[in-house]
């Protein structure tokens, strides 16, 4: 099951950098079903590996002009500041049962159902997005005129949920950036990239101060692991549409979704 782990963290890798997220969706399963790790420790080793490999991969879409600098730190900044709090202070006091009667409901079984229920609304967003408007260029200039304290509150919200799930928040920050930004679907994914990596490896640091042992070599490989799959996807990006993008996003949060689902409610 190790060895299994480490091929789907390179699978991983590649999939966090075509579609600019769903690397946090695979890494908090693959730590905790594969790895044998807990989930309320697979989500601070999730925001390590993410936001390393997240940074890894936006260095490529910066150097080919696909991150909007400007609007992805407005998104981010308010991200940023609740992520960290919640990793430092918000998860560490949160007790371990929340019910023991009539059964008990775990912690962990609360973030891995809820980190779910976000990716099912995540999916039903997007596909309605991708099949709403066929006709229509995904590539062409929108007229959205960004509401910013709409996008500093989603930022904000998006940091809270990051903090809880140990998620970079891809599978969130694209529907934001296509749906109420108005950015075509492959700046979306450099954006999302650099917004994951800031949001990720500050709110790691939260974890840190709280006290998070590192799994050695557990977390060195599967950063390795990685890198690997985000180095390829950099070759295979530029030959898909934006449309096709969209599609398979969206596809594929739903299927682990369901996966997880199915899992802890069995």
């Amino acid at each position: 099951m190790i060895i299994l782990g480490y091929i789907a963290a390179v699978f991983m890798g590649l999939v966090l950098g075509v579609i600019g997220g769903g690397g946090s969706m695979l890494t908090v399963p693959i730590l905790v079903y594969l790895m044998g790790v807990e989930p309320s420790v697979a989500t601070g080793y999730s925001l390590l590996i993410v936001g390393a490999t997240a940074a890894f991969g936006a260095v490529h879409y910066f150097r080919e002009g696909l991150i909007d600098v400007k609007a992805s730190i407005i998104f981010a900044i308010p991200s940023i500041f609740t992520v960290y709090l919640t990793r430092a202070y918000l998860m560490p006091s949160v007790p371990d049962i929340f019910i023991t009667s009539p059964f008990e409901v775990s912690k962990n079984i609360v973030i891995m159902v809820l980190f779910a229920i976000l990716m099912l609304g995540s999916a039903a967003m997007m596909l309605r997005k991708a099949y709403s408007k066929p006709n229509i260029d995904i590539n062409a200039v929108k007229t959205i005129t960004p509401n910013r304290l709409l996008i500093v509150i989603q930022g904000a919200a998006l940091g809270l949920i990051s903090g809880i799930l140990g998620a970079g928040g891809g599978f969130l920050i694209i529907p934001t950036l296509v749906l109420f930004m108005g950015m075509p679907m492959k700046k979306a994914v450099g954006a999302s990239l650099f917004i994951i990596a800031l949001n990720s490896l500050i709110g790691f640091s939260g974890d840190l101060q709280a006290g998070i042992e590192l799994a050695v070599p557990l977390v060195p490989l599967m950063l390795l692991a990685t890198f690997v799959g985000i180095a390829v996807s950099t070759k295979i990006s530029s030959k898909l549409n934006d449309g096709a993008l969209q599609k398979f996003f969206a596809i594929f949060t739903l299927v682990i979704a369901v996966f997880i689902m199915s899992k802890e409610l069995a």
